[in-house]
This record gives structure tokens, sequence and C-alpha cells, in this order.
């Protein structure tokens, strides 16, 4: 087994590491674990709309992905972390994501209902693990 490696997600995810001392992934051999993305933008503001918010956050994936060599297409595995609970809205977006992500796969997915994200502002957080061959 390598030796893990980190990685930071240029703008939010620097911000991430200096102020809080995380990254936003690491890498061991073919598998990628990243840390919870939330919808924030590179000043961590939340979009006001749920559905922008969840988009955000998938296009943030994408982004922590592609620091360490991934992407989409290797994802296997999801947890969706979600505050104020499961609105048809909320999975509508998931799903319509899921599809366009990644049309070819269907990764497992937990779903929860927490009381409380980072951010006061926060309604979902994400994260994913890829397998990259």
């Amino acid at each position: 087994m390598k030796k893990p490696e980190f990685f930071v997600t240029p703008g939010y995810g620097e911000y991430m590491l200096n102020t809080l001392h995380y990254s936003q992934a690491v890498r061991i051999d073919d598998r990628v674990e990243i840390s919870g993305q939330g919808g924030w933008d590179d000043d961590l503001q939340i979009p006001e709309l749920i559905a922008d918010e969840i988009a955000q956050a998938f296009r943030n994936i994408e982004r922590t992905l592609a620091t360490a060599g991934a992407g989409w297409e290797h994802v296997i595995h999801v947890n969706s972390y979600h505050v104020g609970g499961f609105p048809p809205e909320v999975n509508d977006v998931m799903v319509k994501l899921f599809r366009h992500y990644m049309p070819d796969r269907a990764p497992i997915w937990t779903e929860l209902g927490v009381a409380a994200l980072a951010l006061p502002t926060m309604r979902i957080e994400i994260r994913v693990t890829a397998i990259v061959p």
C-alpha cells in the first residue's frame, strides 16, 4: 500500500486547510475519499434555493475529485447529510444530478437527516468514495 496523498481544492479548500487544518481529499492507491462538500462558493456563500445548493455541492464534488485524479465516473459510494428533512424536491434534485453526473452507474447511497451542518445556512453536505482504475 502506498502512502496516503492529500489534496486541497483550489479556493475554498485552501481556506479550510489554513483555517480548520483539514484536506478535501485523500488518495491511497486506487481509492479516493473526499471530505463532505457543501453547496458553497469560494467565499463560503450558500445559495438561497435548496436546488441550487445541491447543484453547487455536486460541482464542488467534481472539483475536489479532480484534484485527486478522479471524476464522477469513478464514484461508487455517496453519503448525503440533510438539514430540514426530505421534501420531495430534495430527492428529485439528488436523483436528477445522479443521473446527470453518473449516467452509466448507480452508486450505493446513504441519506441521513441531521440537526445541523458546519455553516449555519447549510442544508446539505455530500461525501463520496471513488475507485480509479
